[in-house]
């Protein structure tokens, strides 16, 4: 059965068809994948249900959209339409923000674009001292962000608060200006007309994915709150497309004000997110709501 599914996945140019099929078994049994190993018979009304997911993810609905989860970190998150499935790059960024903030008590951290609140929950799971703020602009994605923080409270970690708002508002959040410990974000950054696989462009929403015509125009606003959210030494990390090594980091050394600026690869080896630390001084002719 798995065999016959996995060949169907190749034929349709899934991605890792194997793996694919042996995961969405897994789900329909209620078991994990390594225990497909000594499974037995698959009841009828199983296979018949496997079958059906087998021919959606043929036709390149996400895999997360149908098991309802995906894994980040230490954390597994309920996803569907309507909100971005979170990547496992995006798992670097997170131990970044964590490594800034492991030294302090009560540090406070933003997550702007927070989607299904990846990196803002993993924060709180593993820093309890954290205090964390998510910010979600898309209405559909904001109430996958308040179901996963809700289910992470409900386990014991230490609640999020969760906020609906645009990154790039002048005026958001302004109790906090030049509070904020670390500015994270996983922005929209798809330039305009770039090619996509099928999963992203037919099922993450549009708001999480594209950035104009170089990518960088919803960072472009970002970097004007970043500056006024932070304290001076506060970090800010930005994940960003493969061909934005050079020009995301570029972008925040124009905008002044930002120090040690540097960009990190991710575990393929590919530019994957920027980071820099707030001075708390700009240079002339910028101000914090450029």
């Amino acid at each position: 059965m798995l065999t016959d599914a996995a060949r169907r996945l190749a034929e349709a140019g899934v991605e890792s068809p194997r793996v694919d099929a042996e995961l969405l078994l897994a789900a329909v049994l209620g078991t994990s994948r390594a225990a497909l190993l000594t499974a037995g018979d698959v009841p009828a009304a199983a296979a018949e249900r496997f079958a059906g997911w087998i021919e959606l993810r043929a036709d390149r609905v996400p895999l997360q959209h149908l098991t309802g989860t995906a894994p980040f970190r230490h954390l597994e998150l309920a996803v569907g339409p309507g909100v971005f499935v979170p990547r496992p790059e995006t798992e670097l960024i997170a131990g970044w923000v964590l490594e800034r903030v492991a030294g302090q008590d009560a540090p406070l951290v933003v997550d702007l674009g927070s989607g299904s609140g990846a990196i803002a929950l993993s924060v709180a799971h593993e820093h309890p001292g954290a205090r964390v703020v998510a910010v979600e602009r898309d209405a559909g994605a904001i109430e996958w962000t308040r179901h996963n923080a809700r289910t992470r409270a409900a386990a014991g970690d230490t609640p999020v608060d969760v906020r609906s708002g645009d990154m790039t508002d002048p005026l958001l959040l302004a109790e906090l200006d030049g509070t904020v410990d670390v500015v994270v974000s996983n922005p929209p950054y798809v330039p305009d007309g770039a090619r996509l696989p099928r999963e992203v462009t037919e099922h993450d929403p549009p708001l999480a994915l594209w950035g104009g015509p170089d990518g960088l125009d919803v960072v472009r606003g970002l970097l004007g709150t970043a500056a006024r959210l932070l304290r001076p030494g506060g970090w800010l990390g930005i994940e960003h497309a493969d061909q934005q090594g050079a020009s995301l980091p570029a972008l925040v050394r124009a905008h002044g004000g930002w120090a040690g600026v540097a960009d990190h690869a991710d575990l393929a080896g590919r530019p994957r997110y920027t980071t820099a630390r707030w001075t708390g001084t700009q240079l002339a002719g910028h101000h914090s709501a450029t």
